[in-house]
């Protein structure tokens, strides 16, 4: 409420108001600067979200369901014996009526059946492939030769060791993607994910998830970028990727961006719920003190004892301070004392959330019920939404004592 809107009567009448209906027990007490100031609250608009109920436990028929597909994968379980015979089948080439070559001159014999029902891309090569004495012969290039071998003896045995994954996983993922291998490509992506990136290489990775449309490794690449954005965009990879492809780096720029901004908003975000659970506890503590009272003060039909214990409302004792400055300051007026300003704030909260203001035993309701008829609609929309976001604070926290909010 600003100065002008407060003749010097009005402020005077309504003072002698507010001492009269509260009995004060004169007691010395160090001034708490407990309360925010409202002007602090941001224009921005307070959803109070629903959350829907969770879904139903699984019914026994489901957990059946699910117990038979357990029953079933047992059912599948390939014995070592067998993955060793396929190993072997590859080492050896018995019988193996396709050569693969390497850019490198490395062979590997294989089985064109094997390559066929494994990859289509692969049988398609098979059927495209030069002959000669019965053997079909294909060039596999762009990867080292092991890698190539990884490779294939993947396609028999779904065998690797983990040392040889390790260093060529990256040739592996181009492998499985170029001839659609899924279960490799699982592979390499969780070994990927889980053991493998680092600082330096994390950015070609995302290049190379991209292009083997891996979009889960893409967005741990990303994640990774923006949570140490300035230690990878100093690395080489950084650099390479700059010159060679722009557009993603403005792409990496702009999700560094984002988050912060959503960082920051988090933040406010925090502050201001924070802002509104202390004004949800100080509207507690004032009803509190103006209807049982408190200590020293409260209303005048109670009997109080200096020596009463402590109440549970956390903002009391600010209240109480703020309330005994209040009848005794001879300034008064909002712009004057910082102490009274908050007064005037707190009361004209109290009032804007109260629908009982005949009965309301909170000095002061009914005058600021009649005063904000007179209030500009800017003012007006001002502390709707902060009533909204203090109402949005009580529903997550519990109703206030034997008070009701006024519906907007």
């Amino acid at each position: 409420m600003s100065q002008s809107e407060l003749d010097s009567s009005w402020v005077s009448s309504i003072g002698n108001s507010f001492k009269n209906s509260l009995g004060i027990q004169i007691e010395e007490e160090t001034p708490a600067d407990f309360l925010p100031i409202l002007e602090a609250f941001t224009s921005s608009q307070c959803h109070i979200s629903n959350i829907p109920l969770p879904p139903p436990l699984p019914s026994a028929n489901c957990r059946s369901r699910t117990n038979f597909r357990k029953q079933l994968d047992n059912c599948s379980y390939v014995p070592k014996e067998t993955r060793d015979t396929w190993d072997k089948l590859f080492k050896e080439g018995y019988r193996a009526d396709v050569h693969i070559l390497t850019e490198y001159n490395a062979i590997f014999p294989a089985h064109s059946s094997v390559l066929g029902v494994a990859s289509p891309v692969l049988r398609n090569f098979v059927l495209q492939a030069k002959v000669k004495d019965g053997i079909h012969y294909i060039k596999v290039t762009g990867v080292p030769s092991e890698a190539v071998h990884l490779f294939i003896r993947f396609l028999y045995s779904s065998c690797y060791e983990k040392d040889e994954l390790k260093k060529f996983v990256l040739h592996l993922l181009v492998l499985s993607h170029s001839f659609s291998i899924p279960s490799l490509k699982r592979v390499c992506i969780d070994h990927l994910e889980q053991d493998w990136l680092t600082t330096d290489n994390t950015v070609d990775v995302l290049q190379l998830a991209r292009k083997c449309d891996s979009p889960r490794l893409s967005l741990i690449c990303v994640h990774r970028i923006v949570k140490d954005f300035k230690t990878i965009s100093g690395t080489e990879g950084w650099k390479v990727m700059k010159q060679a492809n722009p557009a993603l780096e403005q792409e990496l720029l702009e999700s560094v961006v984002e988050a912060d901004s959503r960082k920051e908003e988090k933040v406010k975000k925090m502050e201001e719920k924070k802002i509104c659970l202390q004004l949800y506890e100080t509207m507690e503590a004032l009803l509190h003190v103006c209807k049982d009272g408190c200590r020293t003060i409260g209303p005048c039909d109670k009997v109080l004892k200096a020596s009463q214990v402590s109440c549970g409302f956390p903002a009391c004792k600010g209240v109480e301070t703020l309330v005994r400055h209040f009848s005794s300051c001879k300034t008064r007026i909002p712009g004057g004392c910082i102490q009274c300003k908050r007064m005037w704030q707190m009361l004209e909260l109290h009032s804007r959330m109260c629908i009982d203001p005949d009965y309301c035993k909170v000095p002061l309701c009914g005058h600021f019920k009649e005063k904000m008829q007179h209030h500009s609609k800017k003012d007006d929309m001002k502390w709707r939404l902060l009533v909204t976001k203090v109402i949005a604070v009580k529903n997550t926290k519990g109703p206030f004592s034997a008070w009701r909010p006024a519906m907007l």
